[in-house]
């Protein structure tokens, strides 16, 4: 599948303006969108904006460090990929980046195959993680359609799956039954909002340790339904 079809976004943090004209090209003309920043303090701003799914970063920015700006983001839990590209080859600076939580370290100057296929591979590391939802002992697996609690797999109707992904998709917010219908059962389903509440007491059921006292589905009183982080 072309990068493009994905829709997948590489911001570039890079103060030369060679190398980052560079990269921004011809990471377009593999089909990605690219945004870039010259300085530390616009690529935070990016990042946080857009949340790319990957980050090639320098280390010697203008206005501060690169790993300043990685231990920034991984403190606010922000987990898109994040690659090094940087001119400092000490195993030192490489340990130092990775221990921040850096995906990869690549050293300039570097080959574009390789760089690229670097990047290909980081983005299919994140992919799979994004295909995958955690809340405590619960995983929803989108892609294999599959729902585990504490590591053990959960049979669910078609319905309760299709129930359970759109809140967990969109956890800490409030649903009302009719939004919940229309979302999931779409627009011509001719039930009532009573269907919902039956849906909802049936994943408790499969999904809490405790339905009375839910971790994750909760009732909001007059409002509607919250997945709960």
């Amino acid at each position: 599948m072309p990068a493009a079809a994905r829709g997948e976004t590489i911001l570039v943090v890079e103060d030369d303006a060679a190398i980052r004209t560079g990269l921004e090209l011809n990471l377009r003309l593999e089909g990605y969108r690219v945004l870039s920043a010259a300085e530390s303090a616009r690529g935070l701003a990016l990042a946080r904006e857009e949340s790319p799914d990957l980050i090639l970063l320098d280390l010697m920015l203008p206005d501060g460090s690169g790993l300043e700006l990685l231990r920034r983001l991984r403190r606010e839990q922000r987990e898109m990929q994040v690659l090094i590209l940087t001119a400092r080859a000490l195993e030192s600076d490489k340990v130092e980046g990775l221990s921040l939580g850096a995906d990869d370290y690549i050293t300039k100057p570097f080959g574009l195959k390789e760089l690229l296929a670097r990047i290909e591979a980081a983005l299919r590391r994140e992919r799979l993680r994004r295909s995958v939802l955690r809340f405590g002992e619960l995983e929803l697996d989108r892609r294999a359609c599959a729902v585990l609690r504490a590591g053990e797999p959960v049979k669910l109707t078609r319905r309760e799956y299709e129930l359970l992904r759109y809140l967990a998709e969109h956890p800490d917010r409030v649903y009302s039954r009719d939004q919940l219908l229309a979302a999931v059962w779409g627009p011509e389903y001719d039930g009532t909002a009573r269907t919902v509440d039956n849906f909802i007491s049936s994943l408790r059921g499969k999904l809490e340790r405790d339905p009375a006292a839910p971790v994750h589905l909760h009732t909001v009183h007059g409002l509607g339904y919250r997945f709960q982080r």
